[in-house]
């Protein structure tokens, strides 16, 4: 029987980070990961690196390069020909950068002494492990803590399942080989607007179909509208409210059934892409008797500090509440590593940002306006276009907004949304400030560089009391 200090069962992003951070606090550590490619080989990094975040953002940039190649470049002067799409290659970059990063974390693993396992792992009861190689005997792992991070898999629906060609999940969508014709994408979220825009940029004709009403419903309403508007410019199609009830290929094709409020309706497309959300991945991840609980949606019930209520039992990532996201469960394994090693550690989970990498790119962190009106809670309002904004306008990307909403009473910034250029990394100022409670006041007295887009933060701020200088208050 192999004795660690630490065994964490999930290499995705918020296991393998609490397994390094563990690991440098002097813990003995083991993670297991049953990950697998297409064609069988394993890597660490889970859904994140192998399938989701990394590989989608390669495509998402070069798609981009693409279509700014076709529709823009003769705009700063620059005369490239004819331009020509070579998805061989550009795929091969995008499974070249993913092999770089999951190989990665075998190096980190080995640089901070993690014992990195390929197979199953089960928790059996308090301090025990069951670990099953993928070509070997099952084993026992004795431990002081347990970490599950198992992580989360994409929903099927029902009624339209996966046949991994004409209908696929997020993932089979990374990896076409042709540019489809047509495309039809279920769900207008995070994962069907990035999936959709990839391949409409490189010449699909895309239909989104959303089940509820609202465009992007947990995001301020204006910048949703604004989104949606640019979205639409760019040739994708959005049919919002639409629930689809059936799907069957045939002759090569998707047929689709959806109501909305005018009725049934058909859609006709190449493939479609199921992209509804993700649930928890726990699997085999409990033995029975084990007192870890689920709740009703199959996540695993843990408290702020993400224990499980089970002694020395903790769960973080996807697998646990709260929002699907690569950077919170991350922060969640070093939260956990901390505790472990008997240091302070906590987390703000109302400042978690969110970003919509398509272009222009949505991000917002905090309250939006709708939740602010709900609430009855008082506040304050500045907004500000990157349509003045020198350094956008020079990007030939000077489209989208920047929104501030403060506190009435104390100026406190309650949430920040921005739709447009780099939205991603302007947020992260605002998150900063929101970690520190800073108030409107603290961004407008702050100096920010010229020509820069993070000067957008700085007069949405500044118009929060009507003291824009690059804008008309209002």
């Amino acid at each position: 029987m192999s004795k660690y200090d630490v065994v964490v069962i999930g290499a995705g992003p918020a296991g393998y980070v609490a397994a390094i951070r563990a690991a440098q606090h002097g813990k003995k550590v083991a993670c297991i990961d049953s990950w697998k490619n297409y064609d069988g080989s394993k890597a660490f990094g889970g859904t994140c690196l192998n399938a989701g975040c990394i590989p989608s953002k390669a495509l998402l940039e070069s798609s981009e390069l693409y279509e700014r190649a076709r529709h823009e470049f003769d705009t700063h002067g620059i005369k490239v020909g004819d331009v020509g799409l070579d998805l061989g290659t550009m795929q091969k970059r995008r499974a070249g950068i993913v092999k770089q990063f999951t190989g990665g974390i075998t190096a980190l693993f080995k640089a901070n002494g993690v014992q990195g396992m390929f197979g199953k792992g089960r928790m059996l009861g308090p301090g025990k492990v069951e670990y099953t190689p993928d070509d070997g005997n099952s084993e026992i792992l004795e431990t002081e803590h347990i970490v599950l991070a198992s992580g989360s898999t994409p929903i099927e629906l029902p009624n339209i399942p996966f046949d991994e060609k004409h209908i696929v999940d997020s993932w089979r969508a990374l990896e076409f080989d042709s540019v489809p014709p047509t495309l039809g994408v279920i769900g207008g979220g995070v994962i069907g607007l990035e999936l959709g825009s990839v391949w409409s940029r490189l010449g699909a004709e895309v239909t989104v179909l959303e089940a509820l009403d609202d465009f992007l419903a947990l995001a301020d309403q204006q910048i949703a509208k604004d989104a949606m508007r640019q979205f639409k410019k760019q040739g994708l199609k959005f049919k919002l409210g639409a629930r689809v009830n059936a799907g069957k290929v045939s002759d090569g094709k998707v047929k689709l059934s959806y109501q909305d409020k005018k009725g049934e309706h058909q859609l006709e497309v190449d493939k479609v892409i199921v992209a509804v959300g993700r649930r928890p991945y726990t699997d085999g991840l409990l033995a029975d008797g084990t007192g870890v609980k689920l709740d009703q949606r199959g996540f695993i019930e843990v408290d702020d500090e993400c224990r499980t209520g089970v002694s020395n039992v903790w769960a973080i990532g996807d697998c646990v509440r709260g929002p699907m996201l690569a950077h919170k469960g991350s922060e969640e394994g070093i939260m956990v590593a901390d505790l472990i090693a008997g240091e302070v550690a906590e987390l703000n989970y109302n400042v978690i940002p969110s970003v919509i990498y398509t272009a222009p790119e949505v991000a917002w962190v905090g309250k939006t306006e709708e939740e602010l009106k709900k609430a009855g809670v008082r506040y304050k309002v500045g907004t500000f276009n990157f349509g003045a904004n020198g350094r956008a306008k020079a990007m030939e990307q000077a489209t989208g907004v920047a929104k501030v909403l403060a506190a009435q009473a104390d100026d406190e910034i309650l949430g920040v949304h921005i739709v447009g250029p780099l939205a991603g990394e302007l947020i992260q100022e605002c998150v900063l400030a929101m970690e520190f409670s800073a108030s409107a006041e603290d961004i407008q007295r702050t100096i920010h560089a010229h020509p820069t887009l993070s000067e957008a933060i700085h007069e949405a701020a500044l118009a929060v009391d009507k003291m824009a200088i690059h804008a008309i208050n209002k």
